[in-house]
């Protein structure tokens, strides 16, 4: 049985054993359509453009610049190859180190343009090139001119091929899906909310009105901050090492099936990133997708699928996590990596390696997927797309006509310049304008579908071995070591080592980030007096206590004694420091709601090997290391209220009136703080609230 929202039947379809011709059209999904959405009308004056294109018009009608007053002749730019960076294996054996003997430039001749594959080549756009072939025509006056709101016509041609043709070939549902242009994927989400989801107030609306989004309890937060305003109740998934939990406690089915309609709608939107998650790096296996497919189709729930690093999987990383730490393969996700989509081929190995989206078992047609340029070419473009039904489609069209319209002309003239190239001018006159511009011949200008498949293979090898570098500096250092002296006289030609774990992970399966759990359990201030200097002798009972080691997340802290959310923040201020200087994001900025942080979000740092240079790629995780086996040294409670002064304001640590965190579901039911707060708050109250209102605005989709 499956449900609407409100608890109405729905049905659940298959298309298993199903011949193409016998696909099921996608389900009318408009009754999860906003109150907006539904009354939004097209564009009329939209319907002219297609009327601007008649051979010869004489167009008095639409209010366009004339394009000989545009104060740009020409877009010029040197453009890197396809070929600039190797890529690393799409199926390494176990044992095989053939990814690490791979320069970081490729050492053949390049393909497109032939020649040094680290020299760069020429893009040019024209003013005007005579062309009657709308998705062929890039030049400035069609692309600097006001255009249709689905995009920059040969750009949104050229995605929507490369996304119905080899992205997702064998989507489940007839005709497969469209595509629609944005301003990248954070717009994208944006007018998702605007599609699907009602503002809610709590001075003018019921309780039970209220609308739901589905995540995983670690989630990234530019997406919580545009959920929160619109009234959005944000409803955390439990997730382990593979991804949300399909079944369970804590599971999308117990969220499901255990509803409390008193406390809002039953959520009809789940968020996700499922490949190279962004914080936990984890890569979601296909039998898990399916499960939690079945599910959102059982309950009626749309699927907001956001990859912008769906191309960055590592299939290395099992292989090499062993390796570094002297264990054996995972055979069982080794195994998995060799999934390949039912049907046909993407036409590359390289995306055919790839773990499939959550469109290749869309059945229903209640995937919408975000797509970005961000983390291919780069986050200044803001540009990307919308891949789902048709129908969902149409609805974003009229979104971005009434906000945004199309992305920036001058971003999608030259992203579509160098995917496609320049077409075969029709006259001469235009080849020799473009040879002019370029200093050469326009015949093998562009990289066209396969230097762009190329780039995303270099990017990912580059990224995995980024990756690969990083973690092993980062394994070891994952304890610290300390000797001692024996107490026994008959022990004195004995040295004592203790080996302390200090931190906890596994290497991300994809994306840019390493997600590391901090064990400060195992600190020696770890539930110590704010007013104590803790001694050698009384290390060993703190590292033997099964109380202290059980947290202290989930627990009311007691404000007289050092606990995690404090040394967290500490740990994270202490390495910005000298001689460390590295800056880590806390997981407090990643917890879906305040309860997550207050458990376990301060358990966590991301860690992006992505940013930095590539000769310091290892100079920062060293660092990192390091300063984190500094910090363990501290053992005066002063140097931890020094730290955290920028944070605390320089208050003294209460001792008494300790604030409470609301749990999601319980009495209240908002899963936020109570609205009742205490006069007073203890210090890990203050951290806690301090390090989830950090303002990360600048990072963007960081």
């Amino acid at each position: 049985m499956a449900y609407h929202h409100d608890g109405r039947d729905v049905g659940l379809r298959s298309t298993a054993g199903m011949a193409s011709s016998d696909k099921a059209p996608p389900l009318d999904l408009s009754h999860h359509y906003s109150f907006v959405a539904k009354n939004r009308t097209p564009n009329e004056m939209k319907k002219y453009y297609k009327l601007f294109q008649i051979p010869g018009i004489g167009n008095i009608a639409g209010g366009l610049p004339n394009v000989r007053f545009f104060p740009f002749d020409t877009l010029e730019a040197q453009t890197a190859k396809p070929e600039r960076w190797a890529p690393t294996p799409n199926y390494p054996e176990v044992g095989d180190d053939g990814f690490e003997e791979l320069t970081s430039s490729s050492s053949s001749p390049s393909k497109s343009t032939g020649g040094d594959p680290q020299a760069p080549a020429k893009l040019a756009i024209p003013k005007i090139l005579q062309e009657t072939d709308i998705t062929k025509k890039i030049d400035l006056e069609t692309a600097l001119q006001y255009g249709q709101a689905q995009g920059y016509p040969p750009l949104l041609k050229w995605v929507r091929e490369f996304t119905r043709e080899n992205l997702h070939p064998n989507v489940p549902y007839r005709d497969g899906p469209e595509v629609t242009l944005v301003c990248g994927s954070t717009d994208g989400f944006s007018k998702t909310l605007d599609l699907f989801v009602n503002a809610w107030n709590p001075a003018e609306h019921d309780i039970r009105d209220r609308p739901g989004l589905l995540c995983e309890t670690i989630a990234y937060p530019g997406i919580l901050n545009q959920s929160k305003p619109r009234g959005v109740q944000i409803v955390p998934v439990k997730h382990d090492g593979h991804g949300m939990l399909p079944t369970g406690e804590g599971s999308l089915e117990d969220v499901l099936e255990n509803w409390d309609f008193e406390k809002g709608k039953r959520p009809h939107l789940l968020y996700t990133v499922t490949l190279g998650h962004n914080p936990s790096g984890i890569v979601l296996p296909m039998g898990r997708r399916k499960q939690l497919y079945d599910i959102c189709s059982k309950y009626d729930v749309i699927i907001v699928e956001d990859e912008p690093y769906w191309y960055l999987q590592y299939p290395s990383a099992p292989v090499e996590e062993a390796k570094s730490r002297g264990q054996n393969p995972p055979e069982e996700e080794i195994a998995a990596q060799y999934y390949r989509n039912q049907g046909v081929s993407s036409g590359y190995e390289f995306l055919d390696s790839l773990q499939p989206s959550f469109l290749s078992v869309d059945t229903d047609g209640r995937v919408v997927r975000l797509d970005t340029f961000s983390k291919t070419i780069a986050p200044g473009c803001r540009l990307g797309w919308i891949t789902a039904s048709p129908a969902i489609i149409e609805k974003f069209i009229g979104v971005s006509e009434s906000s945004t319209q199309q992305p920036s002309g001058f971003v999608q003239a030259m992203v579509a310049e160098l995917v496609m190239g320049p077409g075969q001018p029709s006259s001469d006159k235009t080849k020799s304008h473009l040879s002019s511009l370029l200093g050469t011949t326009t015949k093998d200008q562009g990289w066209k579908k396969d230097g762009w498949v190329r780039w995303l293979s270099g990017l990912r090898g580059m990224y995995e071995r980024r990756m690969t570098r990083m973690c092993r500096i980062i394994d070891s250092g994952a304890y610290l070591l300390k000797s001692s002296t024996p107490t026994s006289a008959r022990d004195a030609d004995w040295g004592v080592i203790t080996k302390t774990q200090i931190f906890d992970y596994h290497w991300p399966r994809g994306g840019m980030f390493v997600w590391i759990k901090v064990l400060f359990e195992t600190h020696p201030l770890w539930q110590q007096p704010w007013t104590s200097f803790v001694t050698s002798a009384s290390i060993p009972s703190i590292y033997n206590s099964s109380e202290s080691r059980a947290g202290g997340g989930a627990k009311k802290q007691d404000p007289a004694l050092i606990g995690g959310p404090s040394l967290s923040a500490a740990l994270m201020l202490y390495l910005t420091h000298k001689p460390h200087l590295v800056l880590v994001s806390t997981g407090a900025l990643f917890s879906a709601n305040e309860t997550v942080q207050a458990e376990e979000g301060w358990r966590f740092f991301r860690l992006c090997f992505a940013a930095v240079g590539e000769e310091d790629v290892d100079a920062t995780s060293k660092r990192f290391v390091e300063g984190v086996h500094a910090f363990w040294r501290v053992k005066d409670p002063r140097v931890i209220k020094k730290l955290l002064e920028p944070l605390t304001g320089g208050k003294a640590v209460a001792t008494t009136a300790v604030s409470s965190f609301n749990s999601f579901g319980s009495e209240g039911g908002s899963g936020m703080y109570h609205q009742e707060r205490r006069r007073e708050e203890d210090v890990e109250s203050v951290v806690l609230r301090k390090l989830g209102e950090l303002d990360i605005t600048g990072l963007g989709g960081c």
